[in-house]
């Protein structure tokens, strides 16, 4: 397997694990509230933290498919700023980036 088979992977696993936690996000915001105050109102807190979790869940799903994208049309591990090779070792902690350490400076 190749180093960009293996990011492949690593990124529709993850993207896997994304779509996991954000149908049992849904799940838990689609539960009734509870009828007792003090209950609803740390219900409500909970439900707040999903909302944000939630959305950076979505957040990062954007950018893995973007990714996924970028390596279908062959300009995976090359900044999208200023179009030098990322490299691989930021790939390897973020597989998912479009810039190479100095253009994500920038941002």
């Amino acid at each position: 397997m190749t180093t960009l088979d293996a990011r492949r992977e690593a990124l529709m696993a993850r993207l896997a694990e994304l779509d996991s936690r954000m149908h049992a996000i849904e799940a838990e915001l689609d539960q009734p509230a509870s009828k007792d105050w003090e209950e609803a109102a740390v219900e409500q807190e909970d439900d707040e933290v999903l909302e944000a979790l939630g959305e950076q869940s979505r957040t990062e799903v954007r950018r893995i498919r973007a990714a996924l994208d970028r390596i279908r049309r062959g300009e995976y591990g090359y900044c999208v700023e200023c179009g030098t090779e990322i490299a691989p070792e930021r790939l390897d902690l973020l597989p998912a980036t479009p810039f190479c350490a100095a253009c994500a400076a920038n941002h």
